[in-house]
C-alpha cells in the first residue's frame, strides 16, 4: 500500500459535506453493479483511514465535542463514588 504524506491544507469542512438526501442511487443496478461500487467504495475508506485516519479522528472529536479528559483532571476524591 502506498504511504501518505500529510500536509495540512485549510479546509472549509461545511462546504464539502454532503446533504441530508442528496444522494439519490440508481434503481436499475444488477445486483454484481452494486456489489461493484460498495467494494469501491469500502476501498476507499480503507486507503483514506491510512492517509487521514488521525486527521478524520480529530475533526470527528471537535464536531461532536468529546475532549478527552486528562487523568490529572479526574477527581479522585469524589465522596459520590456509584460503586
Amino acid at each position: 500500500m502506498k504511504r501518505c504524506r500529510a500536509v495540512p491544507v485549510p479546509l472549509d469542512l461545511q462546504r464539502h459535506r454532503v446533504a441530508d438526501g442528496s444522494i439519490t442511487l440508481p434503481t436499475h443496478w444488477s445486483p454484481e453493479q452494486a456489489v461493484a461500487v460498495f467494494e469501491i467504495l469500502d476501498e476507499l475508506r480503507e486507503h483514506l483511514w491510512a492517509c487521514y485516519g488521525l486527521q478524520i479522528q480529530q475533526v470527528l472529536r471537535d464536531e461532536r465535542g468529546t475532549a478527552v479528559r486528562a487523568a490529572d483532571d479526574i477527581d479522585s476524591d469524589q465522596t459520590n463514588v456509584p460503586f
